[in-house]
């Protein structure tokens, strides 16, 4: 690969985790019931940055995302775990891959600070 080759590779990643930023909302657990019983939603461990995981969903990275499976660092969200996030109506931050949705909990050090 040549200098041009790879700096718009590296141009087309950047503006691709850009959009995947923009397009990361929080949104309450309630509202991706209809995607959860359809099996559509990925739940990111936050040793992860949903971004990263995101844009190698988009990239069709296999390897990678049968890694992070494989580690348990992303999973579909089982049953159990979606009900007690509906229990606790739980907010997260969530992106659309299509056909998925991925989700990350809300960690408490990304909260603010209200002091």
């Amino acid at each position: 690969m040549n200098d041009i080759e790879h700096n718009s590779t590296d141009e087309a990643l950047e503006a691709l985790k850009t959009k995947l930023n923009r397009d990361t909302a929080k949104i309450n657990w309630s509202a991706l019931q209809e995607h959860h019983q359809k099996e559509a939603v990925i739940r990111v461990e936050n040793s992860q940055d949903l971004v990263t995981v995101a844009g190698e969903f988009v990239q069709d990275n296999h390897s990678q995302v049968k890694e992070w499976l494989d580690q348990g660092a992303i999973a579909k969200v089982g049953i159990e775990r979606g009900q007690q996030w509906l229990e606790d109506d739980i907010e997260l931050w969530a992106v659309v891959v299509a056909p998925w949705i991925l989700v990350q909990e809300i960690s408490q050090d990304a909260k603010p600070d209200n002091n």
